[in-house]
């Protein structure tokens, strides 16, 4: 008995040893070399990951739908929606419009970061002025409406599609910042501010601001300032590593920056486009079980009203829109929908993809450049029109430094060509049009279409559309239940706003586009292509 207890012993203590000389790492699939090795080059594979969407969004999980299908009539006789069958890809968008406080957090960086710069917060403050009619009282909205607390949660009016643009791009660079310090890739911004220690007229400084502010494609290409390395910085496992100026070097090594293959950034906030907009107002995947629709929708919400059914809030209105002519709240007593002009950005009930106000308080500003006859020339995926392609301006091509502009972001040129360039031609900066284009044309960084060809001499003079009008959608306090229909579509320069106008942001998913998974068949597959390689221990 003691004999077969030594021998179990010692069977254990075998495997043991070898459990501990044999470690499982990641290698190629194709060539059997093991990744993030800094012995045979130090070239690095993360683990895959289903990124989750950024502070403010939720979850879209795209599929088909008929764009332009829950519109049963056309009261304007237009004819710019007509049904057709396409395919949105699986997205993130703001669960709520963008409120007054973001905007203001927004100026307020603004004004800190570049106190002397008054033509940038200029160009950034909202048109207050939009709440101004002829013969209406509302002066007190155009000094209150913005700033004062009391409408703080309510939606931003008053921007232009061009300034919903730039919050997007701002938003992205801080959403992105503040992922990098709190992981302590870059100095959290006590530290950045010198740990609240200092003085300044006698008070305790603790405001962070750097000389450089943080741009995502400009940190992705290695150009910022490594003197905000923070204390967890990854190590470069490439062997020919050495501490740049500014980097720190720990007892591993070399450190290096962050790069867009470790997962840890989000994609950009953007505008969302008609067809997403859309996709997402109706909802339908609330009214979806195994591929098959077992109700349309008119609105956001289930039925063919506009008041609720439900016991506790029977009667009551399901958006904030303008019921009829001098009807914008219901009676003094009874206010039904509880609202005069905007509503706050969390009101009423959300649709079946957790979206708040989809249908009135206010329009929002698309992506889409606004065409009567969209529906004629189209993809099926992802629709989308008025792309406009551009590269970023090298400040220098041998070492692919972006040029910046004075507020630290890449300058961005109309891209010159619809492919690759040669890198001679990239050297000689000389674009190789492609004039095999369709129709003949040469290549035009904003092509939506080998139809669409007009006169320029009178294009926007004789019609009031042009390649600046922006499709927004949605329905405002200030409309008619008609509008509430989110296949209904209307335009605006993008230059131009309205109090009844505002935005909310989106963003691209990246992986794999099924998001609710449970419950669901799936093929048994292997979860990555990156196979497990045994390397001994020393």
């Amino acid at each position: 008995m003691i004999k077969k207890s030594i021998v179990f012993a010692s069977a254990f203590l075998a495997l043991a040893v070898i459990g501990t000389s044999c470690k499982q790492r990641q290698a190629s699939s194709k060539t059997g070399m093991a990744y993030n090795d800094k012995y045979n080059g130090g070239y690095e594979v993360h683990k895959k990951i289903q990124p989750g969407p950024g502070p403010g969004l939720v979850a879209i999980e795209g599929g088909t739908f008929v764009m332009g299908g829950s519109l049963n009539q056309d009261l304007g006789y237009e004819f710019d929606n007509v049904r057709r069958r396409v395919t949105v890809a699986s997205f993130y968008m703001d669960e709520t419009e963008v409120a007054n406080v973001d905007w203001l957090e927004y100026l307020y960086w603004i004004k800190r970061n570049f106190p002397q710069d008054g033509e940038y917060y200029y160009n950034a403050l909202p048109d207050t002025l939009v709440w101004r009619q002829p013969l209406s009282y509302n002066e007190p909205y155009v000094n209150n409406y913005l700033r004062h607390p009391a409408f703080q949660d309510y939606p931003v009016v008053g921007i232009t599609w061009e300034q919903a643009n730039a919050y997007c791009e701002w938003r992205t660079d801080r959403v992105n910042e503040e992922i990098l310090r709190q992981k302590g890739v870059l100095l959290d911004y006590k530290t950045l501010a010198g740990g609240g220690r200092g003085t300044s007229g006698g008070t305790t400084t603790t405001t962070a601001t750097s000389s450089e502010p943080f741009n995502t494609d400009i940190y992705l290409n290695g150009q910022f300032t490594r003197e905000q390395d923070g204390k967890k910085m990854p190590k470069d496992l490439n062997p020919n590593a050495t501490a740049s100026a500014g980097a720190t070097t720990g007892k591993g090594g070399p450190t290096r920056q962050v790069r867009l293959e470790d997962g840890v950034l989000k994609q950009p906030y953007r505008l969302p486009t008609e067809a997403e907009w859309e996709y997402a107002a109706l909802a339908l995947a609330g009214n979806t079980e195994y591929e098959n629709i077992s109700d349309g929708k008119i609105y956001p919400w289930n039925g063919l009203g506009v008041r609720s059914p439900k016991k506790k809030t029977q009667g009551m209105i399901l958006a904030n829109f303008k019921r009829g002519e001098g009807d914008n709240m219901g009676t003094g007593g009874y206010l039904n929908d509880k609202a005069d002009i905007t509503a706050p950005v969390i009101a009423y009930m959300p649709n079946d993809f957790g979206l708040y106000n989809m249908a009135g308080n206010v329009n929002e500003w698309t992506a889409d450049v606004y065409r009567k006859l969209s529906f004629e020339d189209f993809n099926d995926f992802n629709p989308f029109r008025g792309n406009e392609y551009v590269n970023k301006r090298l400040a220098d091509r041998d070492k692919g430094l972006y040029a910046k502009d004075k507020y630290g972001r890449p300058i961005k040129d109309p891209a010159k060509t619809a492919k690759k360039q040669s890198w001679q031609e990239l050297q000689n900066d000389v674009a190789k049009v492609d004039t095999s284009a369709i129709a003949g044309k040469p290549y035009n960084p904003d092509f939506r279409g080998h139809l669409d060809t007009v006169n320029q001499q009178l294009y926007g003079v004789t019609t009031l559309v042009n390649d600046r009008s922006r499709v927004f959608k949605g329905g405002s306090w200030n409309d008619r239940a008609y509008w509430l229909n989110p296949a209904t579509r209307r335009f605006m320069q993008q230059d131009e706003s309205g109090a009844e106008l505002g935005f909310r942001c989106a963003m691209t998913l990246v992986g794999a586009p099924e998001i609710f998974t449970a419950g669901k068949p799936h093929f048994n597959q292997p979860k990555s292509v990156v196979k497990k390689s045994s390397k001994k221990g020393k």
